[in-house]
């Protein structure tokens, strides 16, 4: 399997029969074949997850498919792309034809729209979107303990999946200052994976590297890729 970081939150994951492509706002992709099938997630409606780039590459990938968050209005897909769309909401399952049997898990974010546990072909790839502990030293402790309580709420729900993802791709976000590994960190705790991509890092490529030093990472600390630039690419 290989992944490539595309930028933000943005992933691609190139399966063995087919491509899965996470919260894209445009950039350059690999080189894909328009044979194979491409899955096209949307965490939710905010302009660093969700851009109209995503339509464009159904005139270039045609076995293109769409999994859209319920929180992306209708009016924002272009009505001949109807066809290719298939709404999940949080607490949802869908079972696809595409790549040979595709089965997409739903959960609730603490922020917008939902997180996805994917699986196919042995394969299993967990994408946060923005579900996250969002500790802010601005809000206050009944708001940041109501946070924390959704977030752990959401992880016991994954980990009674008794999946441990192969990929988990999780916001490691530096404008929470001294929290920005806080919720990573408890995934890992909760629900763990093989193999950990920091994203929603805001072209801070250095939170990476911090995480690394903390020494709450050192039970996880080699499973964290270190992402250095976009377009980078990984064979795991």
């Amino acid at each position: 399997m290989k992944i490539t970081y595309i930028r933000h939150s943005s992933f691609l994951a190139e399966l063995d029969s087919l491509y899965l492509l996470f919260d894209y706002i445009g950039g350059p992709l690999p080189a894909l074949s328009s044979d194979r099938d491409l899955i096209v997630f949307v965490s939710h409606r905010h302009e660093d997850h969700f851009s109209p780039a995503i339509w464009d590459l159904a005139d270039q990938y045609p076995k293109i498919r769409y999994i859209l968050s319920d929180d992306i209005w209708q009016n924002r897909v272009p009505e001949k792309h109807f066809c290719r769309i298939e709404y999940i909401d949080p607490g949802t399952t869908l079972t696809l034809n595409e790549g040979g049997g595709t089965r997409v898990m739903a959960f609730h974010s603490t922020d917008e729209g939902v997180a996805f546990l994917v699986e196919n072909g042995g394969h299993t790839l967990y994408h946060a979107g923005d579900l996250n502990n969002w500790k802010w030293g601005g809000e206050s402790k009944a708001w940041n303990n109501n946070m924390r309580a959704n977030y752990h709420r959401e992880l016991e729900l994954i980990r009674n999946c008794r999946i441990v993802p192969e990929i988990a791709m999780l916001p490691l976000d530096g404008r929470q200052e001294e929290w920005f590994y806080l919720g990573l960190h408890e995934f890992m705790e909760t629900v763990g994976a093989k193999t950990v991509f920091p994203m929603h890092f805001w072209n801070d490529y250095g939170t990476i590297r911090r995480l690394k030093e903390l020494p709450c990472s050192e039970p996880y600390r080699d499973k964290i890729v270190e992402i250095c630039q976009e377009g980078q690419s990984f064979v795991i």
